[in-house]
């Protein structure tokens, strides 16, 4: 709803306007000898030809005498139109225009001046001493003209981000508020709107017209409700009470316009998400809205019935109800909101839903293709186990006819209902694995490809043509992303199958055309092959014998390691495929200490290590940074090992000395402190970084700490790093 504060539709207007003039002008003037153009040929803009240059060099008719007004208007409509396409203007330009336009002041023309005005606004971001047209603007204020008065406001507020630098216009603007004229009463809740919005220092000031906007928030014109309820929002926006206050009040008196009655009902769905208990007054407002005389009254309050929290199918009952009339509405944009918010709530409240089934159904032909798509994604959610067939072929009619976001809804559903109809999977799957073959984009292919392992997953018995698939898939697959996520499917559900010998062919294909990052995929699942399999482990070595002279370090390197693995006698004995398949369950820092003192004991090469012995338990402590000796290799250092602890000790004892980090776990090491100022200033600042499990905290000290200076807490975009 923010957007519609935005006040910049009259642009659009004046363009579209342009555009028909310049349209309807080329055919008076011979275009086609004034006959219909056909549908399908391409139409050119207006102003699609035009250069920065030569507009500026037009922006001197400004300062004509006498001014031409029909001429001004046109130049400014391209300046406009210039700034829309995201032309850059220079600084130098931007101020030299913003000046050539302030020389139209002069002109009694009502269409010039506004589009002034609307100039004055773009340019203001771009132009440097903006504030020498304030005096004007003031003067506009004042003026019996209500189009000069409420552009005067718009530009005005727009130019001075604080509101003591109006002196006498904020009063002006506060009588603006209750003006009788809708479009200066609209023009002054917006400015106020923006003031608020763009410096929060000014709410103070602008609390002071609260009595005004309130007497807005009554009118009867449409706007200056609904913008006087935006700006009564803006300001209680972080008083909760005083929200819900807002929001109950304006909910039991008469709201006119719908536009105010769509933001009211925003409102209170927040208001109901932020109490535990539901307000009866606002769920009979919301309820009341359903029977509204506007289209988009009603359906702003079926999504918002649909959207809240732990509501009941009977509660929803009549959302649904006024969802399905929408269903068979004459106009495509009703229909499709209709549908969209079904499709949302099937996935929680699937049976709530299949009452709209049959109207759903007629949906299916639907000329628009995303309504077709979003009923049948909605069908397939809520629909029988006998409907999927008829379903699935009504679906691949108009697969090729939709963009891949609507394609990529398809899928989810689709493997959202496999799982629920596993005697279906055969079909589910073979459509899938059609959809893999057509043109698609990545992210559409991917979509199929975890939906595939999803089922593979779930449903026991589509594991053998889940895996067929895919591995035909990457037989022609121009996404390597895509086929090292399929490899690593192979090779972690590859052995296990009826038959796993098939599977290496088209991992040892990959081996061969595909490039580095692949093979080295594949020479990962050709292990596991090897590993887990002990009748296939021949082949395998063969196979990753020939990668020893890959091109690739990687591949080459991760070959030599697999090769060195399998070929040793007792690979099965000691259970080897667990030692590389199964994560290590010992702490890292464990393992290492257990490693130095194996190293150090002279043990190396006569007995073998035994990572069982290793203890599960993770460190109280932060661990000791050891130093080796010359004398002792292997041996770690007294002195060393004493300092690195006396040294972790301070930060030990000043973390646990901060309640806030009681339950971050253990430390695990400390940085060295970092200076972030130079020696030379009168205070230094530095910084440590001690490392915990899930976390990371920053410890800045000052030294000495100035009189002026405080460290407060300040959230970061990781929610795991702490200050203090």
């Amino acid at each position: 709803w923010r957007s519609l504060f935005c006040g910049g539709s009259g642009r659009g207007l004046l363009l579209f306007r342009s555009s028909r003039l310049a349209k309807n002008a080329h055919k008076m003037h011979g275009g086609r000898d004034g006959q219909k153009k056909d549908d399908d040929e391409y139409e050119l803009m207006p102003f699609q030809a035009i250069e920065k240059g030569a507009v500026l060099q037009e922006s001197r008719c400004f300062s004509a005498t006498p001014l031409d007004p029909r001429k001004c208007c046109h130049v400014l409509t391209k300046l406009l139109f210039l700034i829309a396409q995201g032309e850059t203007f220079t600084t130098n330009e931007a101020t030299e225009v913003f000046f050539s336009v302030t020389k139209l002041f002069q002109s009694q023309d009502v269409v010039l001046r506004r589009l002034m005005y609307l100039v004055l606004k773009e340019l203001t971001a771009m132009s440097d001493s903006v504030i020498i047209v304030i005096s004007s603007l003031t003067k506009d204020m004042n003026s019996n003209i209500d189009v000069y008065r409420a552009n005067s406001i718009r530009v005005l507020c727009n130019i001075l981000t604080e509101i003591a630098m109006l002196g006498q216009g904020e009063r002006y603007i506060k009588q603006a508020i209750v003006d009788k004229d809708p479009y200066v009463s609209s023009s002054a809740l917006i400015s106020g709107y923006h003031l608020v919005h763009q410096n929060p220092s000014n709410l103070d000031v602008v609390k002071r017209w609260f009595n005004e906007v309130q007497d807005a928030a009554k009118s009867k014109y449409t706007m200056v409700q609904y913008h006087a309820l935006g700006l009564l929002y803006k300001l209680r926006q972080h008083d909760r009470l005083a929200v819900s206050k807002l929001v109950v009040s304006m909910a039991r008196s008469t709201v006119r316009s719908p536009y105010a009655h769509c933001l009211l009902i925003r409102l209170a769905v927040r208001v109901l998400g932020d109490n535990e208990q539901i307000d009866r007054t606002l769920m009979d407002y919301l309820e009341g809205c359903l029977r509204h005389k506007s289209d988009m009254v009603e359906l702003e309050a079926a999504r918002a019935i649909t959207s809240l929290p732990n509501i009941t199918s009977k509660e929803l009952a009549s959302a649904v109800s006024a969802l399905q009339l929408f269903l068979s509405s004459s106009k495509p944009t009703l229909r499709f909101a209709a549908v969209r918010v079904l499709s949302k709530l099937s996935v929680q409240h699937p049976s709530a839903v299949s009452a709209c089934n049959l109207d759903m159904e007629n949906l299916i032909t639907d000329v628009n293709r995303s309504v077709a798509t979003l009923a049948i994604t909605t069908l397939l959610k809520t629909g029988s186990e006998a409907s999927v067939d008829r379903l699935m072929k009504q679906i691949g009619s108009f697969m090729n006819e939709i963009s891949d976001d609507f394609k990529m809804v398809v899928v989810d559903a689709i493997g959202t209902l496999c799982v629920k109809y596993p005697r279906k999977q055969r079909t589910l799957m073979a459509f899938l694995s059609e959809s893999l073959r057509d043109e698609g984009g990545q992210e559409y292919k991917r979509g199929i490809v975890e939906a595939i392992v999803k089922i593979v997953d779930t449903i026991p018995e589509a594991k053998e043509a889940g895996l067929s698939h895919l591995c035909e898939f990457i037989e022609d697959c121009e996404y390597p992303a895509l086929s090292t996520r399929v490899l690593y499917v192979l090779g972690e559900k590859g052995p296990n199958s009826k038959c796993p010998s098939k599977f290496i062919r088209y991992i040892y294909n990959r081996l061969i055309l595909e490039n580095a990052r692949v093979r080295a995929s594949s020479v990962n699942a050709l292990a596991k092959f090897g590993r887990r399999l002990p009748q296939l482990r021949p082949s395998v070595l063969v196979l990753l014998s020939r990668c020893l002279r890959d091109t690739d370090d990687e591949v080459r390197d991760r070959a030599t390691f697999h090769l060195s693995l399998l070929q040793k006698e007792n690979f099965d004995a000691c259970k080897g495929s667990d030692f590389v398949d199964e994560p290590i369950k010992q702490p890292l820092v464990n393992l290492e200490e257990a490693l130095s003192g194996y190293l150090a004991s002279g043990e190396c090469g006569v007995a073998p290590f035994d990572i069982s012995q290793v203890s599960l338990e993770p460190p109280r402590g932060p661990p000791s940074k050891k130093k080796r000796d010359d004398d002792a290799p292997g041996r770690a250092h007294p002195a060393a090992a004493a300092a690195a602890a006396a040294a972790a000790t301070p930060y030990e004892e000043q973390l646990a000395a901060v309640p806030e980090l009681e339950g971050l776990g253990t430390l695990f090491v400390s940085s060295k402190p970092l200076e972030l100022t130079e020696s030379e200033t009168e205070y230094t600042v530095n910084c440590v970084v001690h490392t915990f499990p899930q976390h990371f905290v920053l410890q800045v000290r000052a030294d000495p700490l100035p009189a002026r200076m405080s460290f407060l807490s300040h959230p970061f975009s990781l929610p795991s790093v702490l200050l203090f």
